[in-house]
């Protein structure tokens, strides 16, 4: 089963918790590209995504860890 993410505004913050609950649902991997988030956003929403990302410094072929540089472990 594939879900579509609906985000209101796409902000950085926005995209991130999006990206970090795909990671942790296991849905996408930390060494994926950045680029495997758009199988979960609508098509025609995809440019304003990629664009914020540009915003912030990202590329498309940047891997999701990348993204979610601020990831916080619950157990060591």
């Amino acid at each position: 089963m594939t879900s579509t993410i609906v985000i209101s505004r796409y902000t950085i913050d926005a995209i991130r918790t999006e990206a970090r609950e795909l990671v942790m649902s296991g849905t996408i991997g930390r060494n994926q590209p950045i680029y495997s988030l758009c199988q979960y956003i609508p098509a025609r929403e995809w440019a304003l995504v990629e664009q914020e990302l540009e915003d912030y410094g990202y590329l498309l072929r940047d891997r999701m860890i990348d993204l979610l540089c601020s990831e916080s472990w619950t157990s060591d």
